[in-house]
């Protein structure tokens, strides 16, 4: 596969709430480990946080995460869905613009010296990678509803006089429920990365307990 199209491979599907910055970390880390041995087959977390702010690194890059924000942390092989580096990150934009377009927001992907997708000059969905052995890991954020609040205490990812908004002020409309909205989330990641096929696992345990894929038949 050259990046892109349909494909046959499964990409399972955690559905896990609201979810702790480092209880994710932890799932993250271990699911990474299990991806590059070929335990599992590509995995996508989708979650809520509870409030937090996060530091980069390196120190300066903080960022918040809360309720009402969709976030998707995949967990696959650059390899196996034929992407490099950039491209994967390009696909992730694509995913929250076509996010935004479902209910008339008008993002665009970022400029120079930017990240994230943007509505005009304002931010409304955060991207974030970590990527290993070519295993990703972190992943997105998009603004549904969030409390944007808590974003006027930092300077957001460390880009300065920008604000960050959300699909419910731009639209200014009554938005689905936040299950509706990552589902539609997901189908969105699905089209951009060519997935046909999203297994739905509801306990996290049987991707990672025994330490072996469940088996399916289709």
């Amino acid at each position: 596969m050259s990046g892109g199209g349909c494909r046959e491979g499964k990409c399972h599907r955690i559905l896990q709430g609201t979810v702790s910055y480092l209880e994710a970390l932890k799932l993250q880390e271990k699911l990474f480990s299990n991806r590059k041995a070929h335990k599992i087959p590509d995995t996508l977390l989708s979650l809520q946080h509870p409030p937090t702010y996060t530091l980069g690194k390196r120190g300066g890059d903080i960022t918040y995460h809360g309720p009402h924000q969709a976030i998707l942390y995949p967990v696959i092989s650059l390899c196996d869905v034929g992407l490099g580096a950039r491209n994967y990150v390009e696909r992730l934009d694509l995913t929250m613009i076509e996010m935004a377009s479902l209910h008339g927001g008008k993002a665009r992907a970022r400029r120079k010296f930017e990240s994230g997708v943007w509505v005009g000059d304002r931010r409304i969905g955060a991207i974030g990678v970590c990527i290993s052995s070519r295993i990703t890991s972190h992943g997105l954020a998009f603004n549904i509803d969030p409390d944007l609040d808590y974003f006027k205490h930092i300077v957001p990812c460390g880009i300065a006089d920008k604000e960050v908004t959300s699909s419910r002020r731009e639209t200014g409309s009554v938005l689905p429920s936040d299950e509706v909205i990552h589902e539609q989330l997901i189908s969105c990641f699905a089209r951009m990365f060519g997935f046909k096929n999203l297994i739905w696992k509801e306990n996290k345990s049987i991707l990672l307990d025994n330490g072996k894929p469940e088996r399916h038949v289709d």
